[in-house]
């Protein structure tokens, strides 16, 4: 008779959670994007994946004292080059590594454009933030059922590859899952509903191979509910199956602090897997010393100003900064050649980091 297959294993326990969180540094790190790629299909496709790039811009990570990336993959990596994808995996773990950075890495993300294509991805449109960013999976794999065994090969193959790695911090199943686009592209209309159903099995693909990093996927709004409404749908899965709880806020300290405490009632670690908006008041002088008092994690979005051009506001979809830059740089850290934007904050975050 054949063996039967080993139990799908439960969510971690909050003591076990919080066991394997006592162990981490305090996780500080940014949404990383090497300069050259648009996106995250650009990141790892094997013509243009950068080594030297990565190696270079994770150094000056480490040298404001990060301690994690929150990195982004996606499904048609997988089904494009298995071995090749692995073979990326595995080296940008090594130089990550060496820089003593654990990267947080993230499988599906409902942000900006729905239709993915693999090979040469197109230019920056100018004046435009993150004008190439992908989804994953596409709006014609949510859709189609049929393509879900893909799906869940990826992130089998992924996870599973990995899932003994101590040099991952965890995995970020699902990047805003409900996010819609509406302002920038065409979303399908039922998308909130294809993904409350499929967002439990992405849970449960991962845990069924086992992995030794613990799972989470962000909630981004609607947390806390105001005025006594209810929890989201998708923020209560997020928060029901996540063994550790991630959340991100663009917002000043105040309802930074607000949306802390309201966490802390579910007993787990906390993550805060974006936040930084300069002209929002969410800055690292002000939300890296509310974290750190909570012993919350703190990854902020954008690193290096590159082809993503998130230095721009999200109004520039609107109003493309074509000739005239933003007074203030919305999200990023470092100029491409690797100059501070402000070096009074890259000082302040050595200072904080111990670095």
């Amino acid at each position: 008779m054949a063996p039967l297959l080993a139990a799908q294993p439960p969510r971690w326990s909050a003591e076990q959670a919080n066991a394997w969180y006592a162990q981490q540094p305090w996780l500080v790190g940014s949404n990383y994007l090497p300069a050259d790629a648009i996106n995250e299909l650009e990141m790892w496709q094997g013509d243009s994946f950068d080594a030297k790039r990565i190696d270079l811009e994770l150094g000056w990570a480490q040298g404001l004292g990060m301690t994690t990336m929150r990195v982004f993959l996606h499904d048609l990596l997988w089904e494009q080059d298995k071995a090749g994808f692995t073979k990326r995996l595995s080296t940008f773990l090594t130089i990550a590594n060496k820089h003593h950075i654990k990267p947080l890495f993230v499988l599906f993300d409902s942000c900006w454009d729905p239709n993915p294509k693999l090979g040469k991805q197109h230019a920056p449109t100018p004046g435009v933030h993150n004008s190439g960013w992908v989804q994953s999976p596409g709006a014609s794999a949510l859709e189609d059922e049929r393509q879900y065994p893909r799906l869940k090969a990826y992130v089998q193959g992924v996870v599973g590859a990995f899932a003994n790695d101590k040099r991952i911090l965890g995995w970020d199943v699902w990047n805003e899952p409900d996010n819609r686009n509406d302002s920038s592209y065409k979303d399908p209309k039922n998308k909130g509903e294809l993904i409350e159903a499929l967002l439990p099995r992405v849970f449960a693909w991962a845990r069924e191979v086992h992995p030794v990093q613990p799972l989470t996927s962000g909630v981004w709004h609607g947390v806390p509910p105001a005025n006594g409404a209810e929890i989201p749908a998708m923020a209560k899965i997020q928060l029901e199956q996540s063994d550790v709880i991630s959340f991100h806020s663009y917002d000043p300290p105040k309802e930074f602090s607000a949306e802390v405490k309201w966490l802390q009632q579910f007993g787990r670690p906390i993550l805060c897997t974006e936040y930084m908006a300069r002209p929002r008041g969410s800055t690292f002088e002000a939300i890296l010393p509310v974290a750190k008092e909570a012993k919350v994690a703190a990854i902020n979005w954008g690193f290096v100003a590159g082809k993503s051009q998130t230095y721009l506001p999200w109004d520039s979809w609107q109003k493309p900064y074509v000739d005239h830059p933003p007074a203030v740089w919305f999200h990023d850290i470092f100029k491409e050649d690797g100059k501070a934007y402000r070096p009074d904050e890259t000082a302040f975050i050595r200072k904080i980091t111990g670095k």
